[in-house]
């Protein structure tokens, strides 16, 4: 009598950020023997130095500009002077306690994902990984030593994220000029804040950093801020930004940031000149893809340097998986823990349910707020896709004006044919929490009517959803 004994997979995970620690919590789970080589600490930058204090620091912001707007609700702050007269006090940032806060935050999460997957059973390795051909891992157990670690694995997840671009012509070098990992070091709210780059990223930290008291000018390549987004939307945006004191420099090309004294000096491609106290460079990410060994071990690279992957995260290696702003799909956190999931999943032959791109929730979180999901209204525009679009200012919602919301909107899409809701976008405070009934509708593809008989608290305002959905009603 012979008796067979089947190995456990063995998955070797690079990479530990929402990608890499999804990928290894859920092959844990399913009984893999699994080991995760991070070089900087659980979460990666996203959890260490992107999303998590970034995001931390747009709250303080609009606890900040909540203050400042209190007096529009009849909420008035005052101080005795010596006279014993009312003096109305000035709103103060204490930088450095907001930047300690913050980094305490994201610290304390990258602790708690650690110790999940410990409790899980997760190998963690720390040091610098890179493949060595399609079935293992080499890791620099020790910076510049000469101690390594091998681990051989049966499949392979690549989750090693992406850093800020440097353009030669302004390199950060830490104190003035800065990308935005670097912005956490500074002690005082800037003076004058130069951000160059009009994208998500520079449009955030824009408007966290006016909301702070920092002056703001914003130099924009293109003729509007946030390019790439729904053209109502960024104009709400710019609107605002403008109303706030910013200034937006549009259609002007940054061709050097240098550090000038105790400031920089930004000289425009039109020969202009800006002058501020600091410099934020938003002007894109490269993936971390260089000198690991992958075009080695057969996985393919698109020319920009991501790792090609198809729906369920797989290379053009069958054993070979990637996850995150690393790969050619859409650089989102919860994206990329999707992914890390999917990747497993297929891995190890379990139900696998791809992601759709149409699917999947965005938001920017500028004051107020963008949320997208689904197709867009250009899309529709271009007849890529039919379907109709209403659009619903959120001044005429009721909770908004008892609120004291001036801006935003919220719009709807929806099939010509059939009516279902097939995308939408909402601007608003707090619209990240709002779009995830849009997201559930166009997920289960439900259509105006179904949605809107659904009961909204009156007053709120995910009435203005409902409210847009019947004016969508189809008629049988």
């Amino acid at each position: 009598m012979h008796t067979t004994f089947e190995r456990t997979q063995r998955i070797a995970v690079l990479g530990g950020g929402p990608g890499g620690y999804e990928a290894a919590l859920a092959a844990a789970q399913l009984g893999a023997e699994v080991t995760l080589v991070e070089r900087a600490g659980v979460g990666g930058s996203a959890v260490l130095t992107d999303v998590v204090p970034s995001k931390s620091l747009i709250a303080t912001a609009e606890a900040s500009n909540a203050v400042k707007e209190a007096a529009d609700l009849g909420v008035q702050f005052f101080a005795r002077g010596g006279d014993a007269k009312a003096v109305k006090p000035d709103v103060a940032i204490n930088l450095q306690a907001v930047n300690k806060r913050l980094l305490g935050l994201a610290a304390q999460q990258s602790e708690d994902m650690r110790t999940n997957l410990i409790d899980a059973g997760v190998r963690l390795v720390q040091g610098e990984g890179r493949l060595d051909g399609p079935n293992a891992l080499i890791v620099a157990t020790a910076k510049g030593g000469t101690d390594f670690d091998r681990i051989d694995a049966d499949t392979l997840v690549i989750s090693t994220g992406a850093t800020p671009r440097v353009l030669p012509s302004a390199v950060p070098d830490g104190e003035r000029i800065l990308t935005w990992t670097e912005l956490y070091a500074l002690k005082q709210v800037p003076e004058h804040l130069i951000v160059v780059g009009s994208g998500v990223t520079g449009a955030e930290f824009a408007s966290a950093y006016r909301a702070l008291g920092a002056k703001v000018t914003l130099i924009s390549s293109r003729e509007h801020v946030l390019p790439g987004e729904d053209a109502d939307a960024a104009a709400v945006i710019e609107k605002v930004f403008k109303r706030n004191g910013m200034k937006v420099l549009s259609k002007s090309r940054a061709d050097s940031v240098v550090v000038d004294g105790d400031g920089v000096l930004a000289t425009l491609s039109d020969g202009r000149e800006v002058r501020g106290s600091h410099c934020l460079m938003a002007v894109g990410s490269v993936p971390n893809t260089a000198d690991l060994g992958l075009e080695e071990a057969g996985v393919q690279l698109a020319e920009s340097g991501h790792i090609r992957v198809n729906r369920v995260a797989r290379t053009s290696m069958p054993n070979i998986y990637a996850a995150g702003d690393c790969t050619t799909f859409l650089p989102l956190a919860s994206v990329a823990s999707m992914q890390g999931r999917t990747a497993v999943f297929h891995a190890m032959g379990d139900i696998v349910n791809p992601p759709e791109n149409r699917n999947i929730t965005s938001n920017i979180f500028t004051q107020p707020e963008i949320a997208t999901v689904g197709w867009t209204e250009k899309e529709i525009d271009e007849g890529v896709v039919p379907g109709i679009v209403y659009k619903l200012p959120l001044a005429s919602n009721p909770r908004a004006k008892m609120m004291g919301i001036r801006d935003g909107f919220v719009k709807l899409f929806a099939s010509a044919g059939s009516g279902a809701i097939i995308g939408g976008v909402i601007v608003a405070p707090k619209a990240s929490e709002l779009i995830f009934p849009l997201a559930l509708a166009v997920e289960h593809r439900l259509t105006v009517d179904q949605f809107a008989e659904a009961f909204p608290v009156y007053p709120s305002l995910t009435g203005s959803l409902t409210d847009a959905a019947r004016a969508l009603h189809v008629v049988r």
